[in-house]
């Protein structure tokens, strides 16, 4: 397998998690989204989307990061990263979406560009935008988290989990914009755990050869 990715990409990130959870290391490109290599003609073959991640299983090439990690759960060995009961799964699913759709697309470089260059805000001015939507997304996980029934070490029991693997990358991207955490006691302590696992700390933006 070959992984296209960025440091700094939290849908990456998410992917990197999994691979360390699955027990994987594919070969890994870097696709640096500062000097625009994702705008390339043949980056665009592969993912006309032009984003990261991509994943080439050698027999097809896999688009968006919850896409990829179901696909890792289905077809390899290792932790389980969703549970077996459907309303579980459905319930973990409803968890990762709260971030990888309704909160992360919000803080893309793509969407924070845009807002630069044609509604006159600064980095002052992204940097709020950043906040106030991951605010209102954390608040909602943290309403969910804490609400559970069986609460263990992580988001949805024991082990570490899809809904775990999207929350570390966004929490970190909350730091990144200067979000304080402190309203979200129980997303500050899956996070804890899952960080004191080396699948989830050897996946942090900082380690990756590509860090800047």
């Amino acid at each position: 397998m070959r992984f296209y990715g960025y440091f700094r990409s939290s849908s990456a990130y998410r992917c990197r998690i999994a691979f360390n959870l699955k027990g994987l290391a594919p070969e890994v490109v870097t696709v640096n989204l500062r000097d625009k290599a994702h705008r390339d003609d043949a980056f665009l073959a592969m993912n006309p989307q032009g984003l990261v991640p991509v994943l080439d299983t050698g027999t097809a090439r896999l688009t968006q990061s919850l896409a990829i990690i179901e696909w890792l759960d289905e077809t390899q060995a290792g932790a389980r990263l969703l549970p077996d009961d459907a309303t579980a799964r459905a319930e973990v699913r409803a968890f990762a979406q709260i971030i990888a759709c309704e909160v992360h697309p919000l803080q893309n470089l793509r969407v924070l560009n845009y807002i630069k260059a044609h509604h006159g805000q600064d980095q002052d001015g992204a940097g709020a935008w950043c906040r106030h939507w991951i605010a209102e997304g954390l608040a909602a996980c943290e309403a969910i988290a804490a609400a559970q029934d069986h609460r263990g070490a992580f988001a949805f029991g024991d082990r570490p989990g899809l809904a775990d693997i999207c929350l570390v990358p966004q929490m970190f991207s909350a730091d990144r914009f200067g979000l304080a955490t402190d309203a979200y006691p129980r997303l500050r302590a899956i996070r804890a755990a899952c960080e004191a696992l080396p699948a989830f700390a050897e996946a942090h933006p900082a380690r990756q050869p590509d860090a800047q």
